[in-house]
């Protein structure tokens, strides 16, 4: 059994992916995103989709997960989260983090 997203196992790590909505492109969101996984030690990418959201994939320590899930939810200055839709996805083993 896996262990869940926000569980604290020694060495654990949680994936996820995220589409945010609302007020979420054209404000530096995916920059803001990109500074905060690289604080947290959290692989993954972030990109712009045609109907207006942010797709984001996030890997880490679940806490560090987490951390940039709440700034997902927030988002930077000028930005207006509308809804956020969030699915725990196999890890892949992605290292760094991407803008596209």
């Amino acid at each position: 059994m896996a262990p869940e997203l926000h569980a604290e196992y020694p060495g654990s790590r949680a994936a996820r992916e995220i589409v945010v909505h609302g007020r979420v492109q054209g404000v530096f969101f995916r920059a803001s995103i990109r500074d905060a996984a690289r604080r947290a030690g959290v692989a993954g990418w972030a990109t712009n989709r045609p109907d207006g959201t942010v797709a984001i994939r996030l890997e880490g320590e679940p806490s560090a997960v987490a951390s940039v899930e709440r700034v997902c939810e927030q988002g930077p200055e000028g930005a207006r989260v509308e809804s956020v839709d969030r699915r725990d996805v196999a890890i892949e083993g992605l290292r760094g983090f991407s803008v596209g």
